[in-house]
């Protein structure tokens, strides 16, 4: 990795020292700052802004994953699914619900793919809502949500014979109440929003939105993808009836590893979900003639659950039991808050534009830095250990994941941005 020569950085040589005191400062005031040694690599010189797309591993996880290969696996053989493993999907959707998301126990579980849970959860609501009232045939989606969501959205409206209506906002804004008033009504079946957007960061007022669409009388499905274990989520107490959130990013899972679905109890009777598989009947071992679905949340399940995909996460989850979840918002924050301070000192003078909110409200946990050179120097930076990701359009986005990230390691970053600038420059 390079650094910036001070004689010609504009923000040298006291903005400099300004920013290295204050990185000391604040990693020194950290409480959470003893938690960083606890994953694995954070004490190599790689930068890493992309722990909101993928956490880095905990140090505990390399015990976990070996002692169920050895003596779970290996020594319980299939009296494992007996002895806890066929319980595993709830008790972690339930520890998911307890320490991220706000949600009493029984309505969370963990199972498939964040894109196939969406389609499950999205489609039954778009069913019931249906069924109940023939004139609601729209789902409200707004333009600049994740691609899978919007690609579903697309397809669950064609293949049910309704129709979308599209909410455009602005990337760096996202969905407001009153955007969202104008948009539902008689005819809403089904809103499918994103907490924090995952271009911007733009953080949803999840409650007020939910509570918009309920008067409409539409059903709310929310992606937890880019909040779960990042920031505060009060699923039972805002009124949310459906949520998907993914597992890999703040909470660590791994590549891949499996989502999680929180329905609300109110719900779990009346919603059909339509990929009917063996392991959501009723009784999951009587394998007779006909589908009969299980009470609970055992019926959104449909196949084998993926027992090794769900090991990793229990180890962030004990994480967030200890600390809390408001201690982890707090320094996401002011991870946040320095790196828009840094950004603005730092890459300011090159062109760079924040593209995501500076009151910190209205912000999830990553941050976005546009210039027209960003899909370059993002290759650069890869080639140099420090990794964020690209977002068109002209997007530099850093995921500062709190329990892993250091102010030191958020400020070496910004330093190599600006780098990479000038030699893209």
């Amino acid at each position: 990795m390079t650094t910036t020569d001070p004689a010609t950085d504009p923000a040298a040589p006291a903005a400099r020292e300004d920013l290295d005191e204050r990185a000391a400062k604040l990693d020194a005031a950290d409480p959470l700052a003893g938690l960083r040694d606890e994953f694995i690599g954070s004490e190599t010189p790689l930068v890493y802004f992309d722990g909101n797309s993928l956490g880095r591993p905990p140090r505990a996880t390399v015990d976990r994953l070996s002692s169920f290969v050895v003596d779970e696996w290996g020594g319980r053989l299939i009296r494992g699914w007996d002895e806890s493993w066929m319980k595993l999907p709830f008790d972690i959707g339930d520890t998911i619900g307890r320490v991220a998301i706000g949600a009493a126990a029984g309505q969370t579980v963990v199972g498939d793919s964040t894109t196939v849970l969406l389609y499950k959860l999205l489609r039954a609501a778009f069913d019931a809502q249906h069924a109940v009232d023939p004139a609601r045939v729209e789902i409200v989606c707004d333009t600049d949500n994740f691609p899978t969501d919007r690609y579903l959205v697309d397809g669950i409206a064609r293949e049910r014979g309704g129709r979308v209506r599209w909410i455009d906002v602005d990337r760096s804004a996202g969905v407001t109440a009153e955007v969202l008033s104008g948009a539902v009504g008689a005819e809403t079946a089904v809103v499918l929003l994103s907490h924090v957007a995952y271009r911007s960061g733009h953080l949803a007022d999840a409650e007020t939105l939910t509570r918009v669409a309920h008067d409409a009388g539409a059903l709310v499905l929310w992606d937890l993808c880019h909040s779960a274990g990042s920031v505060p989520v009060e699923c039972d107490a805002w009124g949310v009836d459906l949520a998907v959130g993914c597992t890999y990013k703040y909470l660590n899972g791994g590549p891949g590893s499996p989502a999680f679905a929180y329905v609300a109890a109110r719900h779990q009777q009346s919603l059909a979900q339509p990929i009917q598989g063996w392991m959501g009947a009723a009784d999951v071992f009587a394998m007779g003639p006909e589908y009969v679905p299980a009470d609970g949340m055992r019926r959104f399940l449909s196949g084998t659950p993926p027992i090794v995909g769900m090991l990793a996460m229990q180890d962030t989850l004990s994480i967030l039991d200890r600390v809390g979840i408001e201690a982890v918002r707090a320094k996401s924050l002011a991870l946040t808050s320095f790196a828009i301070d840094a950004a603005d000192g730092l890459l300011g003078p090159r062109g760079v534009t924040v593209a995501s909110p500076r009151d910190p409200g209205a912000r999830g946990g990553h941050v976005t830095l546009s210039h027209p050179a960003m899909r370059a120097v993002t290759a650069r930076l890869w080639c140099e250990d420090v990794i964020p990701d690209y977002r068109d359009p002209a997007g530099l986005r850093i995921g500062l994941s709190p329990l892993s990230t250091s102010f030191a390691e958020t400020l070496r970053g910004l330093r190599a941005v600006a780098d990479a600038l000038d030699a893209e420059a």
